[in-house]
């Protein structure tokens, strides 16, 4: 599979078909603004722990940014962002939302694989969340994340693990009971387990550096980080 196939325009669609929702905190992607202050403040964590610095005036890349919910928080840290996603109407959601905001993004439609053509080895830190689950080759993603950062870069993931209790809530009970998400939006069979995640991960290069699990309940609000993987997790590695 070549780069410029590594895309399920099927399940693009699923998300710039919401593209006028992404910073309507109470709509299609309201889990993600509730969850995001957790995600960027763990992301803050492990680069100061493999850098000794927080995200402020880093390069950072957000793959798979969508309306740049993540960029946009990145960059009010002080970072300079840079954001892709493949979905046109995604980037020109956040690209709108950053001009609104007086916030200076460089927002691109175009693929990691691709990116990594022109930009090898210029980033300190590069996040790709919530998207591994929606592409046909996790693999390509990340070695093309690999070729992103610098040495000692920092490369934080999320995703959803497989197994029966993450059937039970990621879909089950997020898209068809609590209706936090569109029935659809995630396929059981693209989970993937962090030990799956670790040997992409170390066939790229990668080495581990933390793992921890994602927790929330959406009816009371309450969000939190935990060592249970077995649902949503997050995964930090670094480039030697």
């Amino acid at each position: 599979m070549t780069a410029a196939q590594n895309a399920d325009f099927t399940e693009i669609n699923k998300f710039t078909n919401l593209a006028n929702e992404w910073w309507d905190k109470n709509g299609a992607f309201a889990t993600l603004h509730d969850i995001n202050p957790l995600r960027l403040n763990w992301i803050e964590q492990q680069t100061i722990t493999r850098q000794n610095a927080g995200i402020a005036n880093k390069k950072v890349l957000d793959v798979g940014c969508g309306g740049g919910i993540l960029s946009h928080s990145m960059a009010l840290r002080g970072a300079t962002v840079t954001g892709i996603d493949l979905g046109e109407e995604n980037i020109a959601a956040a690209k709108i939302h950053a001009e609104k905001t007086n916030q200076t993004i460089d927002f691109q439609c175009i693929s990691v694989e691709e990116l990594a053509k022109t930009h090898a080895g210029q980033f300190d830190v590069v996040t790709c969340m919530e998207m591994l689950e929606h592409v046909p080759n996790p693999q390509s993603i990340i070695n093309a994340c690999f070729e992103l950062l610098k040495p000692n870069g920092v490369l934080v993931l999320s995703t959803i693990n497989r197994n029966a209790k993450a059937y039970l809530f990621a879909i089950i009970g997020a898209e068809y009971v609590l209706k936090l998400l569109d029935k659809g939006t995630h396929d059981y069979n693209k989970f993937i387990t962090p030990a799956e995640l670790d040997r992409f991960a170390e066939r790229s290069g990668f080495k581990r550096q933390d793992l921890i699990g994602l927790h929330y309940n959406p009816i009371t609000k309450n969000y939190w980080l935990a060592q249970n993987v077995d649902v949503n997790y997050m995964m930090a590695v670094f480039k030697p």
